[in-house]
């Protein structure tokens, strides 16, 4: 059963260096009770602490939880739970949270986040980065020229008419055993491995029940590795390597993978500068899958999960990644304030001119041109043994 918990308090000692007072994360809150421990556990309570120790309040709220009064629509005045926010104090994390149990939070968080963007506020990582990195088939063609090569994709809607099983007319080229996954889920869940045309249809059909649309991929064998790099101010911070559990075809924790945190492939390393020219965001995930023999580019996350290292009591380098995640959001913020003309203050001083129509620096510069004409993709090993 899902339980509805109050929005999580801020927590910060007071000031530190800059404007910048607040982070606010916004998240449907539509967890279980068990859910949302685990998740207190795992990384929510260290990301309030790390906040802290750099002088900022960390927050945690619904999209309900913002109010805007646009009466006068060149001042708009925001509130987070009654209290007054500005694009000086104030910066959201807006990335999209997908998962079937949140489906009904799509359209409320990115209206929530065009609005926060319209309104003059910075967000580390704009709507059209929440959209590019949530949907796998918008990845792989935003970094199609990738120097480690994407995994061939074909995306399949599901719909009232899955029965009539349309999109085959795009399933001529993929080899089997597949990988068949939802497009913007994450965590390892719903993950599948189709051995040939008709698991594809049962799958499509029980996709159909929640309008799932989902990606096959080719497979690229038992034992593939997962490789997280964690890439912060466009360097490579770190690593999550994810090893699957015999006969399992997902590394992820969640479906019984094992965690450890090698150093950073050079292979990784040097084609960090090319998504961190693609993406210029203060942080961001990418997933590379090795097949035993080469690296492949799986999926990009935003707000990818800063995982423990369960090994170290302090968890050392989960709160280091953290720090310098948190330390660039806050230095991306300052950057970008000092390049507005006229800041926006909240009540009782309102502003007295309208905000910059730019509130970001990346929601034209990176996606305003269409990406480079993909190279032809590579074809993984179609025998897994």
């Amino acid at each position: 059963m899902n339980a509805t918990a109050p929005p999580e308090p801020a927590t910060g000692p007071g000031p530190g260096p800059g404007p910048l007072r607040r982070m606010c994360w916004i998240f449907p809150d539509r967890e279980s009770t068990r859910t949302g421990a685990t998740w207190r556990h795992y990384f929510w309570d260290l990301y309030a602490e790390t906040a802290e120790e750099l002088g900022l309040n960390w927050c945690r709220h619904a999209p309900d939880a913002v109010t805007v009064d646009a009466t006068d629509p060149a001042h708009p005045v925001v509130y987070v739970d009654e209290e007054p926010v500005t694009p000086q104090d104030t910066l959201f994390i807006t990335a999209l949270y997908s998962l079937p149990y949140q489906s009904m939070d799509v359209f409320n968080q990115y209206a929530l986040y065009a609005v926060l963007e319209q309104a003059g506020f910075y967000l580390p990582f704009p709507p059209q980065v929440s959209l590019i990195g949530n949907d796998k088939l918008a990845t792989v063609l935003h970094l199609a020229d990738s120097p480690v090569p994407p995994i061939p994709s074909i995306r399949i809607g599901t719909g009232r008419d899955v029965a009539k099983h349309h999109y085959e007319v795009a399933l001529g080229g993929l080899t089997y055993p597949a990988i068949v996954k939802p497009a913007g889920w994450c965590g390892g869940g719903g993950i599948n491995l189709a051995r040939g045309p008709e698991d594809i249809r049962g799958l499509a059909s029980l996709a159909q029940g929640g309008d799932t649309t989902l990606v096959a991929q080719p497979y690229l064998g038992d034992g593939t590795v997962d490789y997280r790099v964690y890439v912060i101010d466009g360097e490579p911070f770190a690593v999550l390597k994810r090893i699957p559990e015999p006969g399992s075809p997902v590394a992820n924790a969640s479906r019984g993978g094992s965690m450890e945190f090698p150093p950073v492939p050079p292979e990784l390393a040097e084609a960090t500068a090319y998504f961190a020219r693609k993406l210029p965001i203060p942080f961001f995930c990418v997933d590379f899958l090795h097949d035993g023999e080469r690296y492949w580019f799986s999926e990009l996350e935003p707000d990818g999960v800063i995982a423990p290292d369960f090994g170290d009591p302090g968890r050392t380098l989960q709160r280091a990644i953290t720090r310098a995640r948190f330390t660039a959001y806050r230095n991306a913020h300052a950057k970008w304030l000092a390049g507005r003309a006229e800041p926006v203050t909240a009540p009782p001083a309102p502003p007295t001119t309208a905000p910059s129509s730019t509130t970001t620096p990346f929601t034209t510069t990176p996606f305003s041109t269409p990406p480079p004409t993909a190279p032809a993709a590579a074809t993984p090993r179609s025998d897994p043994r």
